[in-house]
């Protein structure tokens, strides 16, 4: 199948690389002339394991190419997927301008039928919104071309976005005709050889498939800060909590570890776009509200118990606080919304001195955090906890799981850990002489003076 790919970002990619890989005729199409030129050489703009890898080999072997030229891409495709960014607005609604213009320049470049793909998380109602502006371009041309437009929502967790796309759980298509039903399936068969993994429907339906998913799984997590926030008070330790409830298979184990708060491309404006076309159409989605309502509290928390632990101690200015992790999960360089940001900002107001690291997320983080003083930018977890008074970690990296704290003892100031994702436990952080804050746990702390509530 001859494929346009409309946005190199995680989803177009991703999902165009891996189209290839299966034999498809790739066309990616993005407007950032620095990216394509980048692809053309075979280097990936962003981090995902595995990417570089099927990206080199599908280039080398002509299934895959990167271009600007709208007209020669049209002009060589069949399907044409739209897999543009689709950012939240002020007001929280989704922003589809990426998504109109893109629609537009296919349309401008249309001499014979084409099926135009939503590929990006969209509202539902974008498929017939694409389908006028299509139209529209169409009459202002004089032109007279057949068209479908169809929804195929992306399911893929970054970090681990090729093998979803390779090996996929479900793939969702909406269509309303069977001539866009069928290039489709024929597009996604190749995926199904182990199990026919294809979920057909309105095309309204599948668009609104992709914001339940995101609700749903937003919602397990804010459930689970919450009832961490619960045993805090009470005295309980919310991963055995966990255990206890995830082993009913009603319920599961996924989905429920309590932290500092979700953040990413997806799950904060997915939330607040339902939000807002729920109140458009005249309900107040109260559940939806309340799952954003807690992340933000969430993404807050750390703050607090940083605060609340140096209060008896002179205050946080002036303190060195190590941060360990800096993307909003692992396995990325997504900074996108994460919770180090919100503690950062909060922590060099405080007049905090920060010594951070990430494995992959440095080079963005220094974007988004280059205004900021005080900002000390080192090589690993090591180097930023020398002098620390604090070390909090805040992104699950497997490299910070069992690290050896021997080394960095005797280089800290104090020893404080505060976990922002209970990797460890409080006894033996104890063992080695830190005081251990985490979330939903119980506090091992050695002075009671700066109990931390």
């Amino acid at each position: 199948m001859r494929i346009l790919m409309v946005g190199t970002g995680y989803v177009g990619l991703v999902t165009g690389a891996c189209l290839a890989e299966m034999g498809h005729h790739v066309i990616c199409l993005d407007i950032d002339e620095k990216k394509i030129q980048m692809l053309k050489n075979g280097k990936i703009p962003i981090y995902e394991p595995g990417l570089e890898d099927v990206v080199k080999r599908n280039l080398k072997d002509k299934r895959l190419f990167f271009t600007t030229d709208y007209k020669w891409a049209v002009d060589n495709s069949y399907v044409c997927f739209l897999a543009v960014p689709t950012p939240s607005a002020d007001n929280g609604s989704c922003d589809i301008s990426y998504i109109d213009t893109a629609a537009k320049e296919i349309a401008k470049h249309m001499k014979g039928y084409r099926i135009l793909v939503n590929k990006s998380t969209v509202p539902p109602g974008t498929a017939h919104h694409v389908k006028k502006t299509v139209r529209s371009v169409l009459d202002e041309r004089g032109k007279k071309c057949d068209f479908d437009v169809a929804s195929n929502p992306e399911f893929l967790k970054e970090g681990d976005a090729v093998n979803d796309c390779m090996k996929p759980d479900r793939i969702v298509i909406g269509t309303e005709t069977p001539r866009s039903s069928r290039a489709l399936k024929d597009i996604y068969s190749p995926f199904c050889f182990n199990h026919d993994c294809i979920i057909e429907m309105d095309i309204i339906s599948a668009e609104m498939t992709k914001y339940a998913a995101n609700a749903m799984l937003a919602t397990r997590i804010s459930f689970m800060n919450e009832m961490a926030e619960i045993c805090e008070r009470i005295g309980a330790d919310v991963n055995k909590v966990r255990k206890g409830i995830g082993s009913d298979s009603r319920i599961g184990y996924s989905f429920l570890y309590a932290g500092v708060g979700y953040g990413g491309s997806c799950f904060p404006k997915d939330i607040r776009a339902l939000s807002h076309v729920s109140k458009k159409y005249g309900y107040i989605p109260h559940l939806l509200d309340a799952v954003e309502s807690i992340n933000n509290k969430q993404k807050r928390k750390l703050s607090k118990s940083i605060e609340k632990y140096f209060s008896k101690d002179g205050g946080i200015k002036g303190k060195t606080i190590a941060i360990w992790g800096l993307s909003f999960k692992p396995d990325t360089d997504d900074m996108r919304e994460a919770p180090s940001l919100s503690l950062i900002e909060y922590l060099h107001k405080k007049g905090a001195i920060l010594r951070l690291y990430d494995p992959v997320a440095m080079p963005i983080a220094k974007q988004h955090l280059k205004k900021h003083e005080n900002i000390i930018w080192c090589e690993d977890e090591f180097e930023a906890a020398h002098n620390a008074d604090a070390i909090t970690l805040l992104t699950e990296w497997k490299q910070f799981r069992h690290v050896d704290f021997s080394p960095i003892i005797s280089k800290m100031n104090q020893l404080v850990f505060f976990d922002g994702r209970n990797q460890y436990k409080g006894h033996e952080m104890r063992k080695r002489g830190f005081d251990y804050i985490g979330i939903g746990v119980p506090k091992v702390i050695k002075n009671a003076k700066l109990q931390v509530s």
